[in-house]
């Protein structure tokens, strides 16, 4: 596998432990690639109302939160591989619920979304610090962009066989199938997690001082301030797109056609961005994505049908990965400079989710006052225009990051790694 991956990548250093989490995150991937990109429309289909699908989502970015703060204080008591595995196992519970519940599933939307919202957040914590710990700074550009190729072949796959399935199929039958089969991927990334070496975390759990942070770093802050725009974005376009392919198609197949072409152009641009752009680069690469994630919504708010909609799947698919690989590395290169890194590493990424989720709780929000006050038609496309900002905005706080300085008031550390006993993380999403 290391002989592989040096030679399909180039020259990076590539460990045991770095290598499962990179299938296991692959694993993850493509389960929710085949289920979770149907379940909007799943539910869309029972009520046809965009409030019922918003307030499903906001059930989900209201729990991931509080089941990050709660994951980040169990972290720090046990291993995190078992709150990695809780995460798989919500997750789980999630898409039997969903099975279970059938045709009677829109009745039940904030609880599907507190189910999906807790598997998120035990499995992006544990994620997110594994992967704080296992990389290297030289490592996180070729982790992410990797990561992100094998999220995008997922997402060429999963969505275009679900959509084939389900079409084919009796509607509850390819859901059955389609759910059997994420099942089955989630048991086997829990059996890899067993193969992780433990990494145990020492002292107690302060969250709260890691949030004030941001007054005594300027680097902390701005990073911070960046994800809740990021989550501006993130919060409405995750839902409002894939039903619109539906709208304009009336089609799960064109949902997996959309999946497949989008992904595709990802996974391309993923190789590139992961071998090429080095750390000098990021900020410019980071503008550069903004500008096109923006410039794609107008594919579609003015005109919609499922050509644009590709057009703009093509579009954002190649400008996600030039600003979220070099973004995520930097995040992380500010968290290892910041004051007791390598102690206070889980809440770090507690306090990160928390902008993050906040920024998205806003924007869906936004939208149920929007489409409760003005036309569906006319306010959505105008609400876009608004919350796809997010990620061009989001530059104006990271050019003023700066790692070469250390932060006033902070004692630097260094993040101990790959040492023997074991001791030391996105959705983003193509929407």
């Amino acid at each position: 596998m290391k002989l592989i991956f040096k030679k399909f990548l180039g020259e990076v250093e590539v460990n045991r432990d770095l290598t499962l989490l990179l299938i296991i995150g692959g694993l993850y991937a493509l389960s929710i690639a085949l289920s979770n990109t149907f379940v909007n429309v799943y539910l869309w289909k029972q009520s046809g109302e965009f409030t019922h699908i918003a307030l499903y989502n906001l059930a989900s970015v209201v729990m991931q939160p509080i089941t990050f703060i709660l994951a980040g204080r169990w972290a720090k008591k046990i291993d995190r591989v078992i709150v990695l595995r809780l995460g798989v196992s919500f997750l789980s519970v999630f898409f039997f619920t969903v099975l279970f519940l059938g045709e009677k599933a829109n009745s039940y939307l904030l609880l599907l979304g507190a189910l999906i919202g807790i598997g998120f957040g035990f499995y992006w914590l544990a994620f997110n610090v594994l992967t704080f710990e296992i990389t290297e700074p030289e490592t996180r550009d070729f982790f992410n962009g990797f990561l992100g190729l094998v999220t995008s072949f997922a997402g060429m796959i999963g969505p275009i066989l679900a959509g084939f399935l389900i079409t084919s199929m009796e509607k509850l039958t390819g859901y059955k199938v389609i759910f059997g089969i994420s099942l089955t991927l989630f048991v086997g990334a829990v059996i890899l997690s067993f193969f992780l070496k433990r990494r145990p975390a020492t002292g107690t759990f302060d969250f709260k001082r890691i949030l004030k942070e941001r007054k005594n770093s300027p680097n902390w802050r701005h990073i911070l301030h960046a994800h809740f725009f990021q989550g501006l974005r993130e919060g409405t376009f995750v839902f409002v797109i894939v039903v619109w392919v539906y709208i304009a198609t009336n089609s799960e197949l064109a949902i997996g056609t959309y999946g497949l072409v989008a992904s595709a152009v990802s996974f391309v641009t993923y190789y590139i961005v992961g071998r090429f752009i080095k750390p000098h680069f990021r900020k410019k690469a980071i503008l550069l994505g903004g500008i096109g994630l923006y410039l794609a919504i107008f594919l579609i708010v003015f005109e919609l049908n499922f050509t644009r909609l590709i057009m703009y799947g093509v579009a954002i698919s190649i400008s996600y990965p030039i600003l979220l690989v070099p973004y995520i590395s930097l995040t992380y290169d500010v968290i290892g400079k910041g004051w007791k890194a390598a102690e206070m590493r889980v809440e770090y990424i507690v306090v990160r989710e928390l902008f993050l989720n906040s920024g998205r709780i806003f924007s869906i929000l936004l939208f149920l006052l929007t489409v409760t006050l003005f036309n569906e038609e006319k306010g959505i496309p105008m609400l876009l225009l608004v919350l796809g900002a997010g990620h061009l905005i989001l530059y104006l706080f990271i050019r003023k990051v700066d790692i070469e300085k250390p932060d006033e008031g902070g004692e630097e550390y260094s993040l101990p790694r790959n040492k023997k006993l074991g001791e030391g993380d996105n959705d983003g999403s193509t929407v």
